[in-house]
């Protein structure tokens, strides 16, 4: 290691001089650049480059636990202890998580609440059985702009979204409208949020009645009541959404991105088995086709 070391830095410091901080001999270091490559160092090498191809293809995003599954799924059979060494030694680190920002829940204190009929059960039999729904902020330099999101339970896919400057209903209704044109679902659906005043709005509320969707809500303050999607949107804030925008059509499009290009059909989740969500679905619909 020490040896490695000399050679990685040879372009930035005398050899000489790492060779006495590193208290080797400088003969010993040019006799061991002379000698070959063992079989374990190239098969490392040729390692190496499998996992900085993968590190680079999740947008330097993935930890070595969903670079190892990415391997797996080439091919690769290597132990997930020597892909996290071989990132560890040369620096190829995830996207780590950030603190959680500030609350956008807005409570209207009259306002019906349903009871917490999800409680916490946070698993689904196919699509469209329960959707969770949610609101973020976004950092722009124009203002924050306000995401609201619609998530089926089941493949943890986006299905709705959408964005707007306020939090006013409008906002939730125009995602959930999005889900509901884009999937048609065609059996009993639970849709799941938290107490704020969109989601107990007469607006929002008539939407999920016109289409006979039973109401299930957090309790007050309870963070832990939608933990799939705030998990989601900690990933978002972190791969996607870590500094400031410039301008509301930049973030627009860069959420477009990361949901539709990259999340649902190209990200591995962990809870999927590390499948991307339109993989998991398609698996499912090719076992259970509809009939």
């Amino acid at each position: 290691m020490k040896y490695a070391f000399i050679a990685a830095h040879c372009g930035e410091y005398p050899v000489r001089r790492m060779c006495q901080v590193l208290k080797v001999s400088p003969s010993g270091y040019y006799d061991w650049r002379k000698r070959p490559r063992s079989q374990r160092q190239q098969a490392n090498d040729g390692l190496l480059g499998a996992i900085e191809r993968a590190y680079e293809t999740s947008r330097q995003t993935y930890g070595s636990p969903r670079i190892h599954a990415a391997l797996k799924q080439q091919g690769l059979c290597v132990s997930r202890k020597r892909v996290a060494r071989l990132m560890q030694q040369h620096d190829l680190v995830g996207k780590g998580s950030r603190r959680r920002p500030p609350h956008t829940t807005q409570r209207e204190v009259d306002a019906p609440v349903a009871p917490n009929r999800l409680a916490q059960h946070f698993t689904a039999s196919q699509p469209d059985e329960i959707w969770l729904g949610d609101i973020t902020y976004l950092d722009t330099y124009e203002g924050w702009l306000y995401l609201a999101l619609v998530m089926d339970l089941f493949s943890r896919r986006v299905v709705g979204w959408a964005m707007a400057p306020h939090l006013r209903a409008t906002l939730v209704e125009q995602a959930l409208r999005m889900a509901l044109g884009w999937r048609l679902p065609l059996t009993s659906l639970l849709h799941h949020s938290d107490r704020g005043s969109q989601y107990t709005s007469h607006l929002v509320q008539t939407l999920l009645a016109d289409h006979h969707i039973q109401v299930s809500m957090s309790g007050a303050g309870c963070c832990y009541d939608n933990a799939p999607m705030e998990s989601f949107i900690g990933t978002l804030k972190t791969e996607c959404a870590a500094g400031p925008f410039a301008t509301h059509a930049l973030a627009r499009q860069a959420i477009f991105e990361y949901i539709e290009v990259w999340y649902n059909r190209q990200r591995l989740h962990s809870s999927l088995d590390y499948t991307s969500p339109a993989l998991f679905e398609r698996r499912f619909y090719d076992t259970f086709p509809v009939r």
